[in-house]
C-alpha cells in the first residue's frame, strides 16, 4: 500500500526511511528505490525533494549531527556547568551515539576532503564540535584553567573519537572483553582537562575567553 504524505512529511518520512537502511546496510547497501518502498512512496516520490539519493545521505548525515549535539546538550545540562562530570557527559553521549548508529557515525566523518566548507554536513559538523569547543571554554573560565581552551577541546575531541573508533570497529574487543571505554574516557580527561593548572591571582584572561563571542 502507498502511503499518503503531505509535503514536509513527505521529505523527511525518505529520510527516515534512507536513515533506517543505512543503520542496516551502510551508505552503498540501499538505492533510492530501497528508500521509496521502505516509506511506502512511488519511486517518483523522492524527486520533488531531492536529486539522487546522496542528497537525501547529506540530509540524513546533517540530521545525525543535529541529533548528536541535542543528545550532548541533554547530558550536559543534567550536570551543574563548570563541572568535571559535565564534560564527561558530553564523551559518554558521544560514544553512545556512535554505538548506536555505527554506520551513521563513519559517514559523518567520512566526508570528502574535497567537500564544500558551505556545504549542509561541514556546516552541522562544525556547529556540533562548536558545542563541545562552548562547553570547554565554559569550564575553563569557571575554573579558571591555564591554556588554550580550543587546543584543550581539540585534544578531547581527539581521545574520545579515537576510543569510539576503536570501540565500534572492535579493535578494543580484540584485545580483551574486560575494557573499560568510559574509564579510559574518564582517566584520560583528568589528565587533559581536569588536572591542569589553575590561575589564581593576576588579572587578565582567563583559558578560552578569546573564543567566546
Amino acid at each position: 500500500m502507498k502511503k499518503s504524505y503531505h509535503h514536509g512529511e513527505l521529505r523527511q518520512a525518505l529520510i527516515d526511511a534512507a536513515r533506517a537502511l543505512v543503520r542496516e546496510k551502510g551508505d552503498d547497501g540501499f538505492s533510492l528505490s530501497d528508500a521509496c518502498r521502505r516509506a511506502g512512496v512511488s519511486t517518483a516520490a523522492p524527486y520533488r525533494h531531492f536529486a539522487d539519493k546522496h542528497e537525501i545521505l547529506d540530509e540524513v548525515l546533517a540530521q545525525g549531527f543535529d541529533d548528536l549535539t541535542a543528545g550532548m546538550a541533554a547530558a550536559a545540562t543534567a550536570e551543574p556547568a563548570g563541572s568535571p562530570q559535565r564534560i564527561l557527559a558530553l564523551g559518554h553521549t558521544y560514544l553512545k551515539f556512535a554505538m548506536a548508529e555505527p554506520a551513521l557515525f563513519r559517514m559523518m566523518f567520512g566526508q570528502k576532503a574535497d567537500t564544500a566548507p558551505d556545504h549542509i554536513v561541514v556546516q552541522r559538523g562544525k556547529s556540533c564540535f562548536g558545542f563541545v569547543v562552548e562547553e570547554v571554554v565554559t569550564f575553563c573560565r569557571l575554573n579558571r584553567v591555564q591554556g588554550d581552551a580550543m587546543l584543550i577541546a581539540l585534544q578531547l575531541w581527539t581521545l574520545v573519537h579515537g576510543a569510539t573508533g576503536l570501540t565500534i570497529d572492535g579493535d578494543y574487543a580484540k584485545i580483551s572483553d574486560a575494557i573499560e571505554v568510559g574509564q579510559i574516557l574518564a582517566l584520560a580527561s583528568d589528565r587533559l582537562l581536569f588536572s591542569l593548572p589553575r590561575r589564581m591571582d593576576a588579572p587578565g584572561p582567563i583559558a578560552g575567553e578569546d573564543h567566546v563571542e
